[in-house]
């Protein structure tokens, strides 16, 4: 009788998402762009949702400016909220803030900008099906980096010596190497919102259901 062969199946990372919501919008005036109205829901509540029906898991939402209204935004959902004091000190401290709560089980974490709804979870999807430890998944499209940005933990240390305003754009190019490029064929990668007429431009755009 022949002898049964285990077939063992590769075990899946886990992957968080980190959404950033604790930005002031401080190009949109007095509005707070996350709490917008983009056709039915707010702009940060349709990130999340996104983040939520993808394979992400946990999704930690970072929370500083209008924190009680960002709150209210994301009521009902399976999110955690990452409270960020120093968010007015710039976008580092609320990356620093995500990075730090991502539970030890986690193997890399997507960071995901709150200002972006038109990040399916798809597209999150394709970058977690393409992840392998000790990558930096990146979406492009003609091209051209975008976001969001898978990190794995091994660039944790690097992420939380982030300091200001900075981004983590300049460590993506300080590790070529490690990064692996996945082309998405959206330009929804760049299509994040900070004036008011991009937000009128979403906006339209969704009435005219282009």
């Amino acid at each position: 009788m022949p002898q049964a062969v285990a077939i063992l199946k590769r075990e899946e990372p886990h992957i968080a998402a980190i959404v950033l919501a604790a930005g002031r919008s401080t190009r949109m005036g007095e509005e707070n762009k996350l709490l917008a109205d983009i056709g039915g829901g707010t702009m940060l509540r349709r990130v999340a949702e996104s983040a939520l029906a993808s394979g992400a898991r946990p999704v930690l939402v970072v929370t500083g400016h209008q924190e009680a209204g960002v709150r209210a935004a994301l009521a009902g959902l399976d999110v955690s909220l990452v409270p960020n004091p120093e968010f007015a000190s710039g976008l580092a401290s609320s990356l620093k803030a995500g990075v730090r709560a991502v539970p030890e089980a986690c193997a890399g974490a997507l960071v995901v900008l709150g200002d972006m709804p038109q990040i399916a979870a798809c597209h999150l999807d394709r970058l977690i099906a393409e992840f392998v430890p000790g990558t930096i998944v990146v979406p492009v499209h003609k091209g051209k980096q975008g976001n969001p940005v898978l990190w794995p933990r091994s660039h944790f240390p690097k992420l939380l010596q982030l300091e200001g305003d900075a981004g983590a754009k300049r460590l993506i190019a300080a590790h070529r190497a490690q990064v692996r490029e996945v082309e998405m064929e959206t330009a929804a990668i760049f299509a994040d919102v900070d004036t008011p007429e991009e937000l009128r431009r979403l906006r339209d755009g969704r009435r005219g259901g282009r």
